[in-house]
This record gives C-alpha cells, sequence and structure tokens, in this order.
C-alpha cells in the first residue's frame, strides 16, 4: 500500500522559513519523480517543484528563488525548503509520486502551510 505523509506544516510570519518532509513508503522510491503542489482557498491546485529520480528540478516562477525541493532516496524522503515565505505562499501543501513510466500519481493527504502575521 502507498503512503506518503506530509509533515512540517504550520504557521509563520512572513519572511519566516519551514522544512515539508514527505515520507513515502510502498513505491520503489528511486525511480520515481516527486513533487510539491499546492491548493490555495477558492483556487486550483497548482505545481510548486518537482524533483526526478536523477535530481533535475523544476520550479514555479512564483516560488523560484525562495523554494528548493530536494530528495533522500535513502530515507524515501523528499523535502521542501521553504525561506522568505509571503502570505501568497498560504495553501494546502501535498506531496506527489509519479511513476514516468507508467503515468501513475499518488498523493498525499495534505499539510497546510498559513503565513501571516
Amino acid at each position: 500500500q502507498v503512503q506518503l505523509v506530509e509533515s512540517g506544516g504550520g504557521l509563520v510570519q512572513p519572511g519566516g522559513s519551514l522544512r515539508l518532509s514527505c515520507a513515502a513508503s510502498g513505491i520503489i522510491f528511486r525511480i520515481v519523480a516527486m513533487g510539491w503542489y499546492r491548493q490555495a482557498p477558492g483556487k486550483e491546485r497548482e505545481l510548486v517543484a518537482t524533483i526526478t529520480s536523477g535530481g533535475s528540478t523544476v520550479y514555479a516562477d512564483s516560488v523560484k528563488g525562495r523554494l528548493t525541493i530536494s530528495r533522500d532516496n535513502a530515507k524515501n524522503t523528499v523535502y521542501l525548503q521553504m525561506n522568505s515565505l509571503k502570505p501568497e505562499d498560504t495553501a494546502v501543501y501535498y506531496c506527489n509520486a509519479h511513476y514516468i513510466t507508467t503515468a501513475k500519481d499518488y498523493w498525499g493527504q495534505g499539510t497546510q502551510v498559513t503565513v501571516s502575521s
């Protein structure tokens, strides 16, 4: 059974930092592309960042230079380091695992990030 468990969300002031973690089980972690998506109230879910099995990354323009995705294949975990946070970063953040060969996707339950003074 595939499980993606996010952690690290919370309330932070503008300009602050958070690090999200997503621990994966039930998948062949080293071969899947991993990603972070977010959904703000009243908006569609959007891509934040992805990282391939080889470590190549893609970022949404709105987060470039502030958020960094990384992965630790030994721990089956993907991270999202979030710096210089803005109120518009407020959303539920979802972890995604994507098998490129089969186009199969798996999702975590989400973790809330709120940026507010």
